[in-house]
């Protein structure tokens, strides 16, 4: 195990306000996560583009026309207080100031961070949760059934965004500036690998996570569900409606929550997750370094092949 996860003190972000995605179709893109079960919205000019909502009236992500699958930029939101020292700390670290935006909003600040992702700061509500979300887990007791009919189940709906997980050829080096810069803290990590970060005011095991790649790229957006069997049942639904590439079901080990992953229609994917680890606000987490062949997953099938591909590389972006 790592040392005890406490930094020095400086500010942080609380949470990711939305994600925008860059897609080559946006039809397709609805019809994708649409049938995920979440709320889309058309919003834009001429209606080209997309917003998500679940189970709330927060949006979560925009879906952006573009010629091939890329993040187009990750909004995150902190307490009003932290926004002038965040912005002390981003330029300290090294992050890239951008001034003239005019495709994006004018709220908080704006930057490259070293993979040359954009990034908004902003004050607003939390988003991510402060206690653990509740799992809905259904005993039945002896002499009554414990499911019901297919005929019976409804479709999933995830509750929120839990995290994003993003592509990088330095793994280490975007923990410490996201360490440095935006406060996060390291929850886990399997080497240079893999690295999951979360937010010091009470948070999912990871708010943001990055992979190791050649370069840069979108790999997942993951939404929380409130069961193992909404896990498996949203595994169900996206086969029925014709996405049958993923990995899953299975449990991880860092960050233990319970998984589905589908394939989009542009090789990322999108996760469901249940039952996953929750920091407390003022906690001190123990980071861990595991070995990759005992970190991924408890159980579960093999990880597919094209699961790790940035397919963002293959769209040229």
């Amino acid at each position: 195990m790592e040392n005890k996860n406490r930094t020095p003190e400086r500010a942080a972000i609380h949470s990711i306000d939305h994600f925008a995605l860059n897609v080559p179709s946006i039809d397709e893109a609805e019809r994708f996560f649409r049938a995920f079960g979440l709320d889309v919205r058309h919003a834009g000019a001429a209606d080209c583009e997309r917003e998500l909502y679940a189970g709330d009236k927060h949006r979560w992500a925009r879906v952006l026309p573009a010629n091939g699958k890329s993040l187009a930029y990750l909004s995150l939101s902190c307490f009003i207080a932290d926004l002038p020292a965040l912005i002390v700390q981003v330029r300290a670290a090294g992050g890239d100031f951008e001034f003239d935006l005019p495709a994006c909003d004018q709220e908080g600040f704006w930057f490259y961070d070293p993979d040359r992702n954009l990034i908004q700061i902003k004050a607003g509500p939390k988003t991510s949760p402060s206690s653990k979300s509740a799992v809905i887990f259904k005993q039945a007791p002896p002499g009554r059934r414990g499911a019901h009919p297919r005929s019976e189940v409804k479709n999933v709906r995830p509750r929120r965004l839990s995290h994003v997980l993003l592509f990088t050829p330095d793994v280490l080096r975007a923990v410490e500036f996201y360490e440095q810069a935006l406060g996060l803290r390291l929850s886990d990590r399997s080497e240079d690998i893999i690295a999951f970060t979360h937010a010091p005011h009470g948070s999912d095991h990871h708010l943001i996570a990055f992979a190791k790649s050649h370069a840069k790229g979108w790999h997942h957006c993951s939404w929380d569900v409130a069961s193992f069997d909404e896990v498996g049942l949203g595994a169900r639904q996206m086969t029925a409606a014709g996405y049958t590439r993923g990995w899953g079901a299975g449990r991880h080990v860092l960050g233990s929550n319970y998984f589905h992953y589908v394939q989009d229609p542009w090789g990322s994917f999108s996760e469901y997750s249940a039952d996953i680890d929750f920091v407390a606000a003022g906690s001190d987490w123990i980071a861990g370094n595991f070995p990759p062949d005992d970190s991924l997953f408890l159980w579960g099938p093999n990880v597919p092949d094209y699961f790790t591909t940035n397919t963002d590389l293959l769209e040229g972006t």
